[in-house]
């Protein structure tokens, strides 16, 4: 009897439904937990306790059909916009020191498009980075050189993603996008480089370079009132001494954190949102998790993570196309790296650097385009072998 053909995995088919899944549920879950931590904020101060979660379901929306339209479209396409994606990520940035740049919490971070919608560049320069490296490493293998084995080659591929998020610091003070497009590049560059020891060498420069910060924020000579970034580290270090100022924010969270327990206080039971935590439903977000759902619920959506994570790794490694397994492992890295630093915000473990927690955390261009790169994984994922 001849074997029934298996379809699964082949043409249009070809897609990781596990990730997919996991997304959606993602996605239904932070809208869940948007409206829990803002309702009552949003009701006190907008006089409508699902402002926050419209204003989110609607950059949901797009960014759903946004992830299947991508889906939709051959990755080798965006190769072919390599130093546009590139271009259009600093052109961007740099439209925040004109008139459409517009500020909020003293920070100016978004461009207005005069549509009643914001966009913010550093979301833009993340997908913009994966791509143009994706493509830069492949032409250069290709090429056969071995340009990728030496300092003065790394130091070439590792300098637009450089200036990019220089720039970003300094037009937007947005150190947090900064440290992820930095990140998202030495990822890339590590599992294209067979050559380790150079990335050993910056590893052990950059952790020399954070202890000598740390040690001189910790220092007596150092008060750390000159500096907002100092502050925030000697805050890290000794989060009582700046309770009701650097550290009020993390503490408030510290307390929704321990307060959850096992199981939690229930879904929409937290009392930190109520004023107490800053913005609950923006970086802080996990901590309403942990109050609400608990030490389970927390775990729960960490595990969903890890779960998105090895699905991309999965794709990476099954994808033949050198520029494909690299698009999916900068997108891979941008959600680890993400995920990792929020919750190490969030419980204190380092520095507080405003990052949000990917699908979850209040942010309509957050959304829209991690969901597009979703959307990229999903298109690289038809052509696993």
């Amino acid at each position: 009897m001849a074997r029934r053909p298996q379809k699964f995995r082949n043409g249009r088919h070809n897609m990781d439904y596990v990730l997919l899944v996991v997304v959606l549920f993602l996605v239904c879950f932070g809208l869940l937990m948007i409206y829990s931590a803002s309702s009552y904020e949003a009701g006190v101060d907008m006089e409508d306790p699902a402002y926050y979660l419209r204003k989110q379901a609607l950059a949901t929306a797009l960014g759903i059909v946004a992830l299947f339209f991508v889906s939709k479209i051959p990755y080798k396409f965006w190769q072919r916009f390599d130093f546009i994606a590139l271009a259009v990520s600093i052109i961007l940035i740099f439209l925040l020191l004109t008139p459409l740049g517009v500020t909020r919490n003293g920070a100016t971070r978004w461009i207005d498009l005069k549509i009643g919608l914001t966009l913010q560049p550093a979301e833009v320069a993340k997908i913009g980075i994966i791509i143009y490296l994706a493509s830069m490493i492949q032409r250069i293998e290709e090429l056969g050189k071995n340009i990728l084995r030496t300092p003065k080659g790394l130091a070439i591929l590792m300098t637009p993603p450089v200036v990019v998020a220089g720039l970003i610091y300094i037009i937007s003070s947005n150190l947090s996008s900064a440290i992820i497009i930095v990140g998202i590049a030495v990822a890339m560059l590590f599992v294209a480089v067979p050559d380790y020891k150079w990335f050993i060498i910056i590893g052990v420069v950059g952790l020399a370079a954070v202890a000598a910060i740390v040690f001189y924020a910790a220092g007596p000579g150092a008060t750390g009132e000159g500096s907002f970034r100092l502050g925030r580290v000697r805050a890290w270090l000794d989060p009582e001494s700046y309770s009701t100022d650097k550290a009020f924010q993390t503490l408030q969270a510290l307390y929704a954190i321990g307060s959850g327990g096992l199981w939690g206080k229930g879904l929409g039971q937290s009392m930190q949102k109520r004023k107490f935590l800053p913005e609950a439903q923006n970086d802080m977000i996990f901590s309403i998790i942990c109050e609400e759902l608990g030490l389970f619920g927390a775990v729960t959506i960490i595990l969903l993570f890890v779960v998105l994570i090895w699905s991309c790794m999965i794709v990476a490694n099954k994808t033949t196309d050198r520029f494909g397994s690299l698009l999916v492992v900068g997108v891979m890295a941008h959600y680890a790296i993400q995920v990792i630093l929020n919750i190490a915000v969030v419980t204190n473990t380092i520095p507080n650097t405003g990052i949000t927690l990917p699908f979850i955390s209040y942010g309509g261009t957050s959304s829209l385009f991690l969901l597009a790169e979703i959307g990229i994984v999903l298109n690289v994922s038809k052509k696993c072998k």
